[in-house]
């Protein structure tokens, strides 16, 4: 037996270690948690229990849509955070360098905003899942003069985005090709770039395949001239000290993908881009004479009961569905009026694709997005920002107007916010206002169509003087006469 004391020495230190066990046994968490737990705790992301993940403000990531946070890659980064029971928080930035430096420094889990997967990337990056191939394009507007090949892309000037993987090929290029010549921009997105080219104020650029689908449902004149290099694939980047999130990434994905998810996010973001057109104008004329007469009394009913001009709403329904009730879009709205499953829950439409209850519910929204509307706002005004709002949402009307102060013009007319909401896509705009990146252009694009829509509509129902007719020639141009 020990000595005396030193035995009591020992009986207090275990008295001491059975106190500090219950404390240890709860800091570990070995008395309750699981082992996947325990992971989620310590090794699968920096912060436990948070998922950060940078993304950029593009159609093809992540956006504010008229319902909130929506995007392609935040459908897909939410899902996984939801899988993995994390909680999700998004890094807005404005450039893939930005990206690549706040991954290099330990700042965030994931990096997923149009991310390609590089030789040059992977020799200082791990990447998750291969989720997308794509193929960097040169892009010119339709009818206008263009290059035919690399070698005849030194007679144009050539504008690219800076520090991007279009800039990483023209180097490569410029090593057989050394008359090969572009620029770089810091101001100006991928989707900027673009427009620019539709609107003639640059001839080209080079863009991946995936942007390009997305943007031709608004510029559909856009053309590839041809490839700039080989398909590679998108994919997230990942911080390299998270190999553990790795290997949960690559197993969820498969599961996602298995499961026709991936399939589905396709589909409701790429699945409309190829067949965008013009509106037809003649297939409206004709479907004044067939099909309008059956549903104009439901219009003029609902159009009273809401204070709305009955015409305004059947325009309106045309640019939304062509006047088919049981229209469906690849996102999941529905009906003659294309409600979303949430605004026709909310306004208590049952079956959207019953045409009195969509038409209804169509009004309603409507009236309620006029009410919102500041009474500062001219009528006509009123009514255009509240279709704006109807397209892109209340709260980017609202930073719109905050911009318009900013720039010292008046928020209070539709004219202004013209002018200022095509500049919610721009970097240098965007962010210093709460809900960030909008394509703002559409918005405008589609409010103008649904005025024109109206005026035709009144002027071959002879509700509209000829002096007053108003319509964009360059929409019915190609169509035929009046």
């Amino acid at each position: 037996m020990p000595p005396e004391p030193f035995r009591k020495t020992l009986l207090s230190l275990r008295a001491a270690l059975l106190l500090l066990y219950p404390l240890s046994l709860a800091l570990t968490g070995c008395d309750f948690s699981t082992p996947t737990d325990k992971l989620k705790l310590t090794s699968l992301t920096l912060k436990p229990g948070t998922l950060t993940v940078l993304t950029r403000n593009i159609p093809t990531a992540y956006y504010h849509g008229p319902e909130g946070e929506t995007g392609f890659e935040y459908d897909m980064v939410r899902a996984f955070a939801k899988e993995q029971g994390l909680k999700l928080k998004i890094k807005v930035v404005d450039s893939i360098s930005e990206m690549l430096a706040a991954i290099a420094e330990n700042r965030a889990d994931i990096a997923a905003g149009g991310l390609t997967r590089t030789p040059e990337k992977s020799r200082r990056f791990i990447f998750g899942p291969d989720y997308r191939m794509v193929q960097q394009q040169l892009v010119y507007r339709r009818n206008s003069a263009h290059p035919q090949d690399i070698a005849d892309l030194k007679n144009f000037d050539l504008v690219v985005t800076a520090r991007s993987n279009y800039e990483e090929r023209l180097l490569k290029l410029s090593q057989e090709w050394p008359e090969l010549k572009w620029q770089t921009t810091d101001d100006y997105s991928a989707d900027q770039l673009l427009e620019k080219v539709w609107r003639k104020e640059l001839p080209c650029t080079i863009t991946n395949s995936n942007i390009l689908e997305v943007n031709r449902r608004y510029y559909p004149e856009l053309e590839v001239a041809f490839p700039v290099g080989e398909q590679q694939p998108l994919a997230w980047l990942l911080n390299a000290k998270r190999y553990e999130l790795q290997k949960e990434l690559y197993r969820w994905f498969e599961k996602f993908k298995k499961n026709g998810n991936l399939e589905a996010l396709n589909e409701v973001y790429y699945g409309h881009a190829s067949t965008f057109d013009y509106v037809d104008i003649k297939i409206f004329l004709r479907r004044i004479k067939t099909l309008l007469p059956v549903y104009r009394p439901i219009f003029e009913k609902y159009g009273r009961k809401f204070s709305i001009p009955w015409t305004l709403l059947a325009a309106k329904s045309y640019q939304e569905s062509h006047w088919n009730p049981l229209a469906t879009s690849p996102t999941g709205v529905r009906g003659i009026m294309m409600l979303t499953q949430t605004t026709a829950y909310q306004l208590g439409v049952r079956d959207r694709l019953q045409v009195e209850e969509s038409i209804r519910g169509g009004a309603h929204y409507l009236r309620q997005l006029f009410d919102r509307v500041p009474a500062s706002y001219p009528e006509n005004d009123r009514r255009n920002v509240a279709m704006a709002a109807y397209n892109v949402g209340m709260g980017h009307i609202h930073d719109a107007r905050q911009l318009a102060k900013s720039l010292n013009k008046n928020p209070d007319r539709w004219a202004t916010l013209k002018d200022i909401l095509p500049l919610l896509s721009q970097k240098k705009y965007y962010k210093n206002l709460k809900r960030g990146y909008a394509r703002g252009q559409e918005p405008v694009a589609y409010v103008e169509r649904i005025n024109n829509y109206r005026n035709i509509l009144e002027k071959k129902l002879g509700l509209l003087d000829e002096n007053t007719l108003s319509y964009d020639p360059l929409l019915i141009s190609h169509s035929g006469e009046l």
